[in-house]
């Protein structure tokens, strides 16, 4: 099911918007401020936004730019709904980065059909990026199972090579043993094997993340596993000119 984030304060167009989309099996979260998009996009996870121009607390242009500077929602298709029609207005929407533009009244099947196609171009998009997982210094290309960190390549045993790829996908969110355990071994945690915490103990070795104080691979007691996505980056040492 596909989520989508509906910023709009026209409250009787919300409402129709959100259970015509709702029957069309979306699950739709709806806010009627500029200034709460943000908020509910880094809580949430939105496949795409429709977007008013005409909002309080902070206009549509501007939460657009703000949904394309944050790496989380970067790649979310926005379509942006307005009730003015001139071409101005499609230009700089455009050009703050919104991917399609609704005209209003909204014709139920038009949006439709624009949310299917929008979502059609970020699937195959994401599709050919999800080949390869950068971060910082680390990247893994998960088609020729290869490994490459601060430049050098990285021979991981299959299982080892599984088991980082499934945390990295899951970058920046907590993993439970038991959703590991299905995902790659095809079966339920009992609550006794221990195999990957000592998988996660060797890719620490191997990546250099102090077992003491782990910053890149990090156990939460109690609800899993944790793949910090922004510890990859080396930092430059103390009097670099750079």
């Amino acid at each position: 099911m596909h989520n989508i984030l509906l910023v709009e304060d026209d409250i009787s167009l919300a409402d129709w918007v959100c259970e015509y989309l709702s029957e069309q099996g979306f699950n739709v979260t709806h806010v009627a401020r500029g200034d709460l998009v943000m908020d509910v996009i880094k809580k949430n996870s939105t496949d795409i936004v429709l977007l008013d121009v005409m909002l309080p607390g902070l206009n549509g242009i501007e939460v657009c730019r703000l949904i394309r500077q944050n790496k989380q929602s970067q790649a979310t298709p926005i379509i942006m709904l307005t009730a003015r029609a001139d071409e101005f207005d499609e230009v700089i929407g455009l050009e703050a980065g919104a991917d399609d533009y609704v005209i209003k009244p909204v014709r139920p099947r038009a949006l439709l059909a624009r949310i299917n196609r929008q979502l059609s171009q970020s699937n195959k998009a994401a599709s050919n990026l999800n080949s390869e997982l950068v971060f910082g210094d680390l990247t893994i290309n998960q088609e020729a199972k290869r490994v490459v960190y601060q430049g050098k390549e990285v021979d991981l045993s299959t299982s080892l090579f599984a088991f980082l790829t499934y945390l990295a996908q899951h970058a920046g969110s907590v993993v439970d043993r038991d959703s590991v355990f299905k995902a790659l071994k095809k079966r339920e945690y009992d609550g006794q094997d221990r195999r990957f915490d000592v998988m996660l103990s060797t890719l620490r070795k191997l990546f250099n993340d102090d077992p003491q104080k782990p910053q890149k691979f990090k156990t939460i007691w109690g609800k899993g596993y944790l793949f910090v996505s922004d510890a990859w980056q080396e930092k430059p040492s103390l009097g670099s000119d750079e």
